[in-house]
């Protein structure tokens, strides 16, 4: 009887720990989904875009969400590009360069809208690839898929690797 009372007991503590474990889930994801971050104003990006060769002239860079709906496009001048973000854009974005001369597609992702300067390149398509294939375009997959996909020689990997004055590179006084 005492073992049976005691189970009871350990049912009815697991199925509150179960719940309140569910409904806390349930929360977390209502506060992410409504704390994604977006332009809250009409905002400039730009950058430039190039290839293994060097600074690519002409082309299209198309703005699209993670869905591939465009959201805007600018044609690419001299390898530069200047583009309008509308306000109320929801992050991430990706800013896709294509030519009519090159089959060749180029991809960088936005996920910071205090960021309004980009490089389009082999580089930032190669880590938004990765970065998508471990879950999708959040700051810790960029940071991995970045580490994990562009390989930086040990040698240069500290500040005596840098040829150069360590206190001017960090902001020192020199």
């Amino acid at each position: 009887m005492k073992h049976k009372i005691l189970f009871s007991l350990l049912l009815v503590n697991l199925s509150c720990f179960l719940i309140t474990g569910c409904d806390q889930g349930q929360k977390t994801a209502k506060v992410s989904q409504s704390m994604a971050k977006k332009y809250t104003q009409a905002t400039f990006i730009e950058g430039i875009v190039s290839n293994d060769k060097g600074a690519i002239k002409t082309g299209i860079v198309k703005v699209t969400d993670e869905s591939d709906r465009i959201i805007t496009h600018v044609a690419v001048d001299n390898s530069h590009f200047r583009v309008e973000i509308p306000a109320n854009t929801v992050l991430p974005i990706l800013l896709t360069f294509s030519s009519d001369s090159s089959a060749e597609k180029l991809v960088t992702a936005v996920i910071d809208d205090t960021i309004t300067k980009y490089f389009i390149n082999p580089s930032t398509t190669a880590i938004a690839k990765v970065a998508k294939t471990m879950g999708g375009y959040t700051r810790v997959n960029m940071i991995r898929a970045a580490e994990d996909t562009v390989h930086t020689p040990d040698a240069n990997k500290t500040t005596t690797g840098w040829r150069g004055d360590p206190t001017t590179q960090y902001g020192g006084w020199h």
